[in-house]
Formats: C-alpha cells, structure tokens, sequence
C-alpha cells in the first residue's frame, strides 16, 4: 500500500479484485492440496502451488514494481517490507506465506476505500438530492432535459415541492423558496419576478419560471459538492507518520531477519520475520483513524476539506478572527431610524420592510426583523432590481423605493451628502422615496452570546498564546468587538491585500488558526496553517479553508480542537501498539517458533487489532468539548 496515499477510484476496485483474487487463489491452494490429487505436477510445480503463482504474479508483482519505482527515485516507505517479503517469498518457494502478505496489503486498501466511501456517504447524499432532469420552456412547451445540457439563459419552470436545479432569476411567478440547506438561515424567502434563486433550494407551493443564469457545474450546489469532495484529494501530513516511524521500524526488522538468519542459519527464518514485520498497523490503522474522524466531524457539522488540519489545528499558537460571522452572528438588528421631516418612522420602516422581502443582503434580514417586531404591514412590491454597486431598487404603492449606501448615492449625488446624518460606529443604509432623501437605518451586528468566554477557553485549554481580530470595518465597531470579547489585538480597516499580510507575518512566527466566512477572508484562510469557514456563505471562503463549520458555531470549533487531538493519539496508540506487538512476533519468528504461514496468521490478529482501535475514533465519546459558555454580561461581572 503506497505510503496511506489517497487512491483514485479505479486504484481502489483494482486493489479489490487483487484481494479477492488472492482469497480465491488461497483457498483453491487449500482444496488442492488437501483434497484433490495433491501429487499433480503442472510446469514443474506442484498443481496446489499454481493458484499462489497466479496470486503472486497477478497481485504480487505490480506491488514490488511500484515500489521498486519509487526505490528509484529514493522514496522508502514502510512498505519496503512487504515488497521485500513477497521477493524473499518467492525466492525460497514460500508461496502461501508470500500470497498472504499480498492479501494483507490488497485487504487493508480495500478496508481502507471502503472506510472512504463511508465518511462520504454526505457526498453521495448531495448527489442523490439534486435532479437529473430540468423542466426547459421552448416555444410555449415544456420538455424535460438532462440537468448538464441546461445552458445560461435557458427558460426553466419549477414546479412546487421541486428542487431548484441551477442558479438564476425568477422570471414569471411569485412565491417563496427554503434555501436553509444552502445557507443556514433558517427563513422562507419570497421569491417575485427579478429575485435570485439557488441551485439546491426547495421551491414552495406555486409554479416558479426562472432563466438560468449559471450551468448546472457552476451553480451554489455544485460549489458545496466540490468542497466537501475536496476532502478526499489531499494527503494529510499525519498519514506520513506511517514513514517518519517506518524509517526506525524498517531497519529494526531488517536487522532482526538477518540476525535470525545469520545464527541459525536458515533464510526461512528471515523471512518468517519479514512476513511478521509486515508494517499493516501502519499502513492501515493510521488512514483507518483519519478516514473515523472525517466521518465523525461530519456528523458534528464540520466538514474536513483538507485532512492535514485535523493534524496542524492541535499545533496552532495564534488564533485569528475575522469579525462578522465568526465573533457575531452576521445578523445586524436595526438600532435607530433617522428619517427626513415630515416622515413617519413606521411608514418608512413598513415602505422599506416590503422592498427589503425579496432581498439577500445581511441588512435585509434585520429590516423584516424590525417590521415585525412592531406589526407593521408589508405589501406587494414589482419592478424589483438588486445590481452589484446600485443598491434595492422597486416600486411599492406607486413609489420608486431605493435602498443604497451612503457612498454611491453621495458619488451619484453630491448635493445630498449635507442632508445625510453623521457617520457613527456600525452599519448603516440610506432610503430614496420618488427620488428624495427619505430616512437612514442604523445598524449593529449582534455579537455572539459564547463569544468572550470561548476567547477565555482558548488560552488554557488548547495553548493558544496570542488571539487577534482582523477585520476590514471602522475602527468603533472592531474596537467594540475586542471589548466585548476580550481581544487586545484589533486591527480594523484592514483591506483583502493587508489581512494577508497580517496573516503571513504571524505565521511565519508560529502556526495560525484562521477563522472567517467572507470572500474577502481567503486570501488570509489559504495562508494560514489551518482556515476554517463559518457556514456556506462565500463558495470561495470555502475553497480556501481546510474545514467548513456548517451551522457558524464556535462551539464546534471547540469539538473539532479535540477531534483532531483524539485522532492523533488514536491513531498512534494504533501504530505504535501494532509495532510493538509486530516486535514481539519477530521475536517468536527469529526463535524458530513461528513459521513464514503462522507469522502471516499472527500479523493478520495484530493487524486486526490496530484497525479495531483505529475504528474507535469514529464513536463519538460521551464528551467531546469541555467547553461550557457563559454570557459575556457574566463575564465582565467576575471582572473576566
């Protein structure tokens, strides 16, 4: 098995039919040499050692040449001694024992894609939620067409209680979509002609017609896919313990054989020892562990992109955060409305609230919050349109609402920069009614109830030394942040360019652990030694971090420190255990009292034994997190 390398799926069936050929081989050699006419001799060799040939030739050899490649090219892997058995195997006409170290090795691959296939079962769910079919409208007619031949700008139709098959807008139709599952937010939102609409979102009771905007390979749904199944493509620097403890275990067993060999005098000793030193723990209990704490992180809510963070988060010194997201909920409330003379707060507020229904901006979600807080009624808007760098814009009960921040509509029109209220800390939108400066929204993002003793929890429990917040806002809103929490290291107005920079120099300094959730956060993520993604917000975030926090909790941050710290001493109680007792068979082998056939029999038991302790890491303990929250007021209370 090559080094715990993560294997295409053609590699893993290949690895499969050689085991199964192997165990078909071993049996007919049994039935052959214990039941029919044993004495045969085909090609110069007895007819029972003709399956183990096959076996050897057939699983054996494309084994010993791979190795032998990477020999070549100075890579020596632990699994020098499985290539060097089979070949000592072959030599003394020890077949059996060599067809068993070929089972073993082909076997724990096979266990080891199948452990694969089993922490992916979120992959294949995803797959199996989308349709395979889209509803095109052509000419009046509606015909059904594979999802991959929908092309941009193709009229779709989604019927109700449908999955919406690819990003778009709304053309015809009004109603309302959940996009829950691609999001997080846990509202319905309405849907009317202009809206945007998400591949993977499920429509609701009325007929939705959209014009795609994205292929099927392009849409939000596919861009989780691909994150999730970017989990598999990488190989995890701890996967490579398997070498770093070869490099003292191969020599060990190699001086063992030949010191069997030279005081007895008998090479089936040699290679009795080889067959037992077999380094199975290694290269299977180790992918074995790692392969249990993906699954396991799954079904906490984490998604493992990149498996090399469950190894490096346990290192980590500093932690970086973003602010909005991570520290706060990313869901502004709206604190005050200042509007012009003459204009009722409610009536505003009611104006807006009913524009604000068909929006996905943050602020959006904190306006309906307001409304119906103070049962105000929405109505029915048209004309509806959101561009990049224009704000809100539609038409409610004849009135042209628009919605922008204070910049565009000052860059478009001067003149109203000295109507407009002071700027203060924290967020804030600028409402037009028929053209006319009508009122400001003010806003401030809610900081997270866990997030000051969970800065607090940091320090002892998993060694952190220094924390930091980064962030691109004014100075009073991070500022206000860092004291909530109790942050000393704030930096605000930090662009995209300068948050890398930041991020670069401190871990050159030490290993950093970053955590964001917008697009302006990867560069920093993708720098960092571990990133981690708070929700499904930005697809780019996503791409660049090592972990995805599905539901933003920092709870889960918590439990994914101490999956990774179980794995690890999992994983090496699993190859060292497995090494020890692979000591001790050596032993028994160099003595004499374990042949090449009973030592490949002793290796399977220890093999046995270091995957069933491997598998532990995928049960869930009774605890995961020893981290219990306590409100920020509580904090500053007991002067925290």
């Amino acid at each position: 098995m090559p080094n715990g390398e993560q294997r295409p799926a053609h590699t893993s069936r290949k690895e499969l039919v050689i085991a199964g050929f192997t165990l078909a081989a071993i049996a007919l050699h049994l039935l052959l040499r214990f039941g029919i006419q044993p004495t045969t001799i085909v090609l110069g060799v007895p007819l029972h050692e003709v399956p183990l040939i096959a076996a050897l030739i057939f699983g054996g050899a494309p084994l010993v040449f791979g190795l032998s490649v990477r020999l070549l090219r100075r890579e020596f892997g632990s699994d020098l001694l499985a290539a060097l058995s089979i070949v000592t195997a072959v030599l003394l006409h020890e077949y059996l024992a060599g067809s068993l170290v070929v089972l073993m090795l082909s076997g724990g691959a096979a266990l080891e894609a199948h452990a694969a296939r089993s922490a992916s079962s979120v992959l294949e769910a995803l797959a199996k939620r989308m349709p395979s079919v889209a509803h095109r409208k052509l000419d009046g007619q509606v015909v059904d067409v594979p999802l991959e031949k929908v092309r941009v700008g193709d009229l779709l139709v989604v019927l109700p209680h449908e999955i919406c098959p690819v990003d778009g807008k709304v053309v015809e139709g009004r109603g309302v979509m959940d996009e829950a599952y691609l999001t997080g937010e846990p509202y319905i939102i309405s849907k009317t002609p202009g809206s945007e609409v998400l591949s993977g979102a499920i429509n609701g009771e009325t007929v939705l017609t959209i014009r795609a905007g994205k292929l099927a390979v392009d849409s939000r749904y596919a861009k989780i896919t691909q994150v999730m199944r970017a989990s598999e493509q990488s190989r995890p620097k701890l996967r490579r313990l398997a070498d770093q403890l070869g490099a003292y275990y191969t020599p060990l067993a190699v001086a063992i054989a030949l010191g069997a060999w030279a005081i007895s005098g008998e090479s089936i000793r040699f290679l009795a020892v080889l067959v037992v030193a077999t380094p199975c723990p290694l290269l299977i209990a180790i992918p074995v562990a790692i392969i249990g704490s993906i699954s396991l992180a799954a079904r906490r809510g984490i998604i493992v992109k990149d498996p090399v963070v469950l190894e490096r988060i346990d290192e980590c010194r500093t932690a970086i955060f973003d602010k909005t997201g991570t520290l706060t909920y990313g869901r502004p409330k709206l604190t005050e409305v200042i509007t012009e003379p003459g204009l009722r707060e409610s009536e505003v507020l009611s104006v807006v609230a009913s524009l604000e229904r068909y929006s996905k901006h943050p602020l959006a979600g904190a306006i309906l919050d307001a409304a119906r807080a103070a049962n105000l009624p929405l109505v029915d808007a048209s004309e509806i349109s959101e561009r990049a760098h224009e704000g809100l814009q539609g038409t409610i009960d004849a009135k042209k609402v628009e919605v922008t921040s204070r910049k565009e509509l000052v860059s478009r029109r001067p003149e109203l920069d000295a109507l407009l209220p002071p700027i203060i800390g924290g967020l804030e939108c600028v409402i037009m009614i028929d053209g006319r400066y009508a009122a400001t929204f003010r806003f401030r993002d809610e900081v997270r109830a866990e997030g000051a003793s969970f800065i607090t929890h940091l320090r002892p429990k998993h060694q952190l030394e220094r924390v930091m917040l980064v962030s691109g806002d004014r100075e009073s809103e991070v500022r206000y942040l860092a004291d909530q929490v109790g942050i000393e290291d704030a930096y605000f107005g930090q662009s995209p360019e300068q948050k890398l920079e930041l991020v670069r120099e401190e871990t050159r300094r030490t290993n950093t652990i970053f955590l964001g959730d917008g697009i302006n956060d990867a560069p920093a993520m993708n720098v960092a030694t571990v990133g981690i993604a708070f929700g499904q917000h930005s697809d780019i975030t996503a791409e660049a971090a090592g972990a995805v926090i599905m539901d933003s909790s920092l709870h889960r941050v918590d439990e994914f420190f101490h999956i990774s710290r179980r794995m690890r001493a999992i994983a090496l109680q699993s190859a060292v255990g497995g090494m020890a007792l692979s000591v001790i068979g050596m032993a028994f082998a160099a003595a004499g009292y374990l042949p090449p056939v009973a030592g490949a029999i002793a290796q399977e038991i220890i093999d046995l034994l270091a995957v069933v302790n491997a598998l532990r890491v995928a049960v869930p303990p009774r605890v995961l997190s020893d981290y219990h929250v306590i409100p920020i007021r509580g904090l500053q209370a007991a002067g925290a």
